[in-house]
């Protein structure tokens, strides 16, 4: 890449120039971003996975401004129009909006009111008019009558078309109305008065008659009024003040008073309203669609790694109930690994009300396959499926679970499923999916397409290949995060370790089926088409328990192992001893350890993981339990304290089961005693917490909650209001009006 691309990222990103570039030639290889922000810690300076996907994203963006300026330079070449100084500008611009606008007077176009007046040989008059000499223009006019130009008022016309595209096209008018834009640009909507009173226009009603600056709106507004213009409802406009604008076109291009200047003025208002407005409103729908997106996908990325990265029960024997009530509710067994064992459907609730029948068959499955936990799913039925479990003696402590089934059935009819269970139905596939969960959240949620798990807003109106992109990015993060037993792992699973594809992953599921359990690491390497490279990458997050070397079960890359062979050789003793004996590594000095390979980040980390090696680094389950006292909405009443999980979390607060089939909001202004600017700040997905019903709308379906403690001191937080806008400096011209016109000529010299 180009040193001045690796200079603007480190700029852009308040990053060390050596480290951006590092990231860099590191992505050339191949390397991913876990192995990258994990175990290159020297290289980058100890950037993190955000900071070094932020630099591999600017890295795709200048790669592919690249091979837009490629294609310009050719098509302005192939032209014959291509200067020195004007290939020079085109290589040195570092922004794909400049080099659009530089590209924009020499882009091939479709037939316009421009160039058919250029057809009919009116140029030499618009550059005459437009040089605003105090000419007789009507006589002037008179000279290009021919067939084609019957009056002079049809020349003036094609004569003011063409000024209109100059200005359009001049880097100068767009760079002040863009400025213009960003400074002071109105998002606005309206309903279509045919669909007012549309059953379905309703949801936007919020929208029907609104306006708020652009820069203040949030994505979710801007994604909402989308929609609604989408699905037929709204009509939304992004605009500025548009006699202003024409004002300051006509202030840097208007320097006389005379019919020349009159004429030229006729045009900028023409070239602003059909040209120049649509055209940059059409830039800042991109943006700030853009823009809305990114936020989206953002929240979506946060909520899906903190659901990835649920807490497990981890091995133990499990029941798991697919709640339902004409159906029934379909109980599978599972085994401490996920193992299906046995399935049974029980019908205890409405119409069948077999409650009896279903207590012994709970009891007998939870004594035949030493159950250990009880895991039910939230939807349909669930309620009265806690009441039934929570009811039985088992003779045993049984814990019990509520499970976010969250696209349980989209995996039950996947192809996944149907590899995995080819016998089964989807209900039983269900079934076990809510049990998996309990168990290892992460490791059957990577089975589901990540947008089908419920956990974003407006999934399917945000750019669906960006998302696609950060949210194999989040799995990838939190697989590697916590480690895959490799012994264990499914091939869906281990996909998402650093280094691996579908094909590797399905030759490491194949080799241990064929030649057992891995003992050490560097049989992976035995692996068909896993080669040094790939090993290099996924090593360090693959884990062996009771490998023969007890670092194969640890975060320790195996080209650390001499490093940690030396420190043990240093306390003269085992690695297993440091791994065991606290005393014995507070006696390490790491700076002893520190090569020319080795630095004092990699070192601390190796300390860190000798502490805890193979541990899991996700939060203990909880049991938790909804009040028994609420089953539907209307049961709630103002001023009721009652205990709910997080189900969702957006910028404007957050969602809450509270056990009544309708989840409430919590608003971001009551999240807490004090200012939140992001909720994410307070609360985490799946988070026990206690609220205070404001209010319910049974009729709307909406509850709306607090999280405020009523007896704690409000805390007051000043928020500092930045009245003093920067206003960007007006993009003038090189130096006046006629440094404008000159450029104008030399390009129609050509």
């Amino acid at each position: 890449m180009d040193f001045k691309y690796i200079q603007q990222i480190a700029t852009d990103l308040s990053l060390n120039v050596k480290h951006v570039d590092n990231v860099s030639q590191l992505h050339g290889e191949g390397a991913t971003i876990p192995f990258i922000s994990r175990y290159r810690k020297e290289a980058t300076g100890n950037m993190d996975e955000v900071q070094v996907a932020n630099v591999i994203d600017k890295i795709k963006y200048y790669d592919e401004l690249e091979k837009r300026k490629e294609t310009v330079l050719k098509t302005i070449e192939a032209a014959g129009k291509l200067t020195p100084e004007l290939k020079q500008r085109i290589e040195n611009t570092i922004s794909a909006t400049e080099l659009e606008d530089i590209y924009l007077p020499y882009k091939p176009k479709r037939k316009t009111r421009a160039t058919v007046a250029v057809e009919k040989g009116l140029e030499p008059l618009a550059k005459t008019i437009f040089e605003q000499k105090n000419i007789d223009v009507d006589g002037e006019s008179g000279k290009y009558l021919t067939e084609n130009v019957k009056d002079i008022n049809e020349a003036l016309q094609g004569a003011r078309d063409i000024m209109a595209e100059w200005v359009a096209e001049s880097e100068q008018a767009r760079t002040l109305i863009r400025s213009m834009f960003e400074e002071g640009a109105i998002v606005s909507s309206r309903v279509l008065t045919t669909k007012k009173e549309d059953a379905e226009a309703q949801k936007y009603r919020d929208y029907f008659d609104f306006k708020e600056p652009l820069a203040k709106s949030p994505s979710h507004r801007i994604l909402a009024i989308r929609r609604g213009e989408k699905e037929g409802f709204l009509i939304m406009d992004i605009a500025v003040e548009k006699d202003v604008a024409i004002g300051e076109l006509k202030d840097s291009f208007v320097t006389s008073s005379n019919p020349s200047s009159q004429q030229l003025e006729q045009a900028i208002e023409d070239a602003y309203v059909r040209l120049l407005k649509p055209a940059i409103e059409t830039e800042f729908r991109m943006n700030s669609k853009t823009a809305a997106d990114e936020e989206a996908i953002k929240v979506f990325a946060e909520n899906l790694r903190q659901l990835l990265l649920a807490s497990p029960l981890g091995q133990k024997r499990v029941l798991a109930i697919d709640p339902g009530f004409r159906t029934g509710c379909k109980v599978v067994c599972l085994d401490e690994s996920g193992a299906f064992l046995k399935y049974e459907t029980i019908f205890p609730h409405a119409p069948q009300n077999e409650w009896m029948n279903a207590v012994n068959a709970l009891k007998r499955l939870v004594s035949d396959y030493h159950i250990e936990a009880i895991g039910y799913g939230n939807g349909t039925a669930s309620k009265e499926t806690d009441q039934l479990v929570r009811s039985i003696d088992f003779g045993k402590p049984v814990t019990i679970f509520m499970v976010n089934e969250s696209g349980a059935s989209i995996y039950s009819a996947s192809e996944v499923a149907r590899e995995e269970f080819p016998e089964e139905d989807v209900t039983v596939r269900g079934a076990i999916s809510i049990g998996r969960r309990l168990l290892d959240p992460l490791s059957e949620l990577v089975k589901i397409d990540a947008k089908s798990i419920g956990v974003g807003q407006y999934q399917h109106d945000v750019n669906q290949n960006r998302l696609k992109e950060s949210l194999d990015q989040v799995v990838e993060s939190c697989v590697n995060y916590v480690g895959v037993d490799v012994n264990t792992a499914s091939k869906h699973l281990l996909v998402y370790v650093s280094g691996l594809t579908a094909t590797t992953a399905k030759n490491i599921v194949e080799f241990r089926s064929k030649n057992g359990a891995f003992r050490k690491r560097d049989e992976l390497l035995k692996v068909s088409m896993l080669g040094p490279k790939a090993f290099e990458q996924c090593a360090g997050f693959l884990r062996i328990p009771n490998a023969e070397n007890p670092l194969d079960n640890s975060a320790v890359h195996p080209e650390s192992y001499p490093v940690v062979e030396e420190m043990a050789a240093k306390l003269n003793c085992s690695v297993n001893d440091l791994i065991t004996n606290a005393e014995l590594r507070k006696q390490i000095k790491a700076k002893e350890f520190v090569n020319e390979t080795v630095g004092v980040y990699t070192i601390e980390d190796i300390l860190k993981e000798l502490e805890k090696p193979g541990r899991d680094p996700r939060e203990a389950i909880e049991e938790f339990r909804f009040d028994e006292g609420l089953s539907a909405i209307e049961d709630l009443k103002p001023g009721m304290k009652v205990p709910g999980i997080i189900t969702n979390i957006t910028n404007f607060g957050a969602f809450v089961d509270v056990g009544v089939k309708q989840d409430g909001l919590v608003h971001v202004s009551h999240l807490a005693n004090k200012f939140v600017s992001d909720p994410n700040e307070v609360v985490k997905l799946n988070q026990k917490v206690m609220v205070t019903v404001l209010e319910v709308d049974v009729p709307r379906k909406r509850i709306s909650l607090s999280m405020k403690d009523d007896n704690a001191q409000p805390v007051r937080t000043e928020r500092k209001e930045n009245n003093t806008r920067q206003i960007k400096e007006k993009a003038q011209p090189k130096s006046n009006f006629h440094s404008s016109l000159d450029a104008l000529r030399r390009k129609f010299e050509k």
